[in-house]
Order: structure tokens, then C-alpha cells, then sequence
């Protein structure tokens, strides 16, 4: 298994963030970091070589000072071409790939761009995305649990890393009634409600059932709430210190997509947010 956490770095302030994240988790777990910055737009424009060349050093002193301020035994390195691809590639051999996004929140302004996205999606491993937020004063791991495989990959995730930061791990799962033309305004039977909980409320429990033999001191807070999952789970995590998702994404192009859920909670982080393939 692979034990480096390559964190992609950029000259916005919230690299500082995204550093500190992945050297923090790094030194928790035994794994070593490497800080992997990508000069972009390169074309191959007559002229360009000693652009590029000016470029890249600076990246690399860039580099230079975010390793000096993490401590000592971190690698880096300077590509150039396209960001995006770059740290897909790099993610091969990652056990983790660690994102800094300046989004500041749902009250920030407008969901965000599709580069980190694109990246989520497309990587071999896990994702962090570190919004520029502070999350010192908030407490909890929130992890999104649909009874798919992939949610059941991204418990042990979530449950490894609340049980590192010594903080409890809050389940939360929305279900959501369903919907039909000319009909958003229905009432639902009260026994078709009771069940659609009554039956979440049990794939939670199946899924939580074995965390207790690994982590016999874990805290586990179970939530289950009709909504839309989004929205619920952004509540939840604004007040978390982490959120963790998986990806639903199968097959050579599926593996470039995200589920809805994740991508809409990506648009919009409200905290430090893992995505689990």
C-alpha cells in the first residue's frame, strides 16, 4: 500500500491550510508528504522556454518555503503542463492526494470551478479538499452512508480518521420520498414515511455494526433525516471538522465523474472534505 501523501500546492494563501492538513495526518499515520506544484498553460510558444524556465523556479522556491515551514523530511517537485492530468497521474501512486480550494463556504458566493472536481473525480486514491476555512473550533467527522460499497470504504476512512483526531464520528444518512410529474405536492402516507426511515434508520445500523471491535472508544452519533442528501449533509458539516464521501463513479469514463451528492457538496465545502473511490 502507499504510504505518501502528495499534496498539490499553488500560490494562494490557502496552500498553507492544505500543507498543514497532509503533514499533520502524515506525521499521525507514519506516511510521508511530498508537495507537487504544476506550471500550467504550457504550449510550446517560440520563446517560451525561458518563461517556463523563470516559472518553474519560482514554483520550486515556492516549494522550498512551504517544506521549510512543514518541517524537515518533505519532498517536492515542479512539473509543467496541465495541472488537472499532472496530479491525476501523480495520485497512482498516492495513498493520499491532498487539494487546497479558497472557497470559503455556502455563503461565500457561487459553487466553484471544476478543476478540483475533475481531479476528485478522476484520482486513484482518496481526496482532501482543504477549503481556506478554520476549523479548529468545530467538532466531529461527518460520513455520508447510502449502503453502497463504496460508502462502506468511505466509513473505515471516516472511522480512522475520527478516531485520530479523537473526535466522534457523526452518520448521517437522508432518504428521500419519491417524487412523480404534477405530484411534488402529494402527501405521503404516514406508514410509506415510517418505512422509508425505519429502513434507512437499519441500513445505518448494518453498516455502523462492525466499527465497535476496531475502535472500542469511538463516539458514534447516528443521524437519519428526510431531504435532500446535499443539503443535509452540508448542515452537518458546517460544524464539522471533516466530511467524508465516496465516489460513485465505475468504469473508464464513469471513473471521471463524481455522484451528484458528492460533486454538490464539492461545489459548496463547507469543511474539510475527503472523497473515497
Amino acid at each position: 500500500m502507499a504510504e505518501k501523501i502528495i499534496v498539490g500546492v499553488s500560490g494562494a494563501p490557502v496552500s498553507d491550510r492544505a500543507v498543514d492538513w497532509a503533514v499533520a495526518r502524515g506525521r499521525a499515520r507514519g506516511q510521508s508528504v511530498e508537495l507537487l506544484a504544476v506550471v500550467g498553460g504550457v504550449v510550446g510558444a517560440v520563446g517560451e522556454a525561458s518563461v517556463l524556465e523563470r516559472a518553474m523556479a519560482a514554483a520550486q522556491g515556492m516549494l522550498d518555503e512551504q517544506a521549510a515551514r512543514a518541517g524537515g523530511g518533505t519532498a517536492t517537485r515542479v512539473l509543467a503542463g496541465n495541472p488537472v492530468a499532472h496530479l491525476i497521474d501523480a495520485s497512482k501512486d498516492a495513498a493520499l492526494l491532498v487539494l487546497g480550494s479558497d472557497y470559503r463556504g455556502p455563503e461565500s458566493g457561487p459553487a466553484r470551478g471544476a478543476h478540483g472536481i475533475r481531479i476528485a473525480a478522476g484520482a486513484h486514491c482518496p481526496v482532501v479538499v482543504v477549503p481556506d476555512i478554520d476549523v479548529d473550533d468545530r467538532a466531529g467527522v461527518v460520513i455520508g452512508l447510502d449502503g453502497s460499497a463504496v460508502s462502506e470504504r468511505a466509513l473505515a476512512f471516516a472511522a480512522g480518521e475520527a478516531d485520530r483526531l479523537g473526535e466522534k464520528l457523526i452518520a448521517v444518512s437522508v432518504w428521500t420520498p419519491l417524487t412523480a410529474p404534477r405530484n411534488a405536492l402529494a402527501v405521503y402516507p404516514e406508514m410509506y414515511l415510517a418505512n422509508m426511515q425505519a429502513v434507512t434508520e437499519e441500513m445505518q445500523g448494518l453498516a455502523l455494526a462492525g466499527l465497535a471491535s476496531e475502535y472500542p472508544d469511538l463516539v458514534i452519533e447516528r443521524v437519519v433525516e428526510r431531504g435532500y442528501p446535499s443539503h443535509i449533509i452540508n448542515a452537518h458539516a458546517a460544524r464539522a471538522r471533516l466530511i467524508v464521501l465516496g465516489s460513485h463513479g465505475r468504469g473508464a469514463l464513469a471513473r471521471f465523474l463524481l455522484g451528484s451528492i458528492s460533486q454538490e457538496v464539492l461545489e459548496r465545502l463547507a469543511t474539510v472534505t475527503a472523497v473515497v473511490r
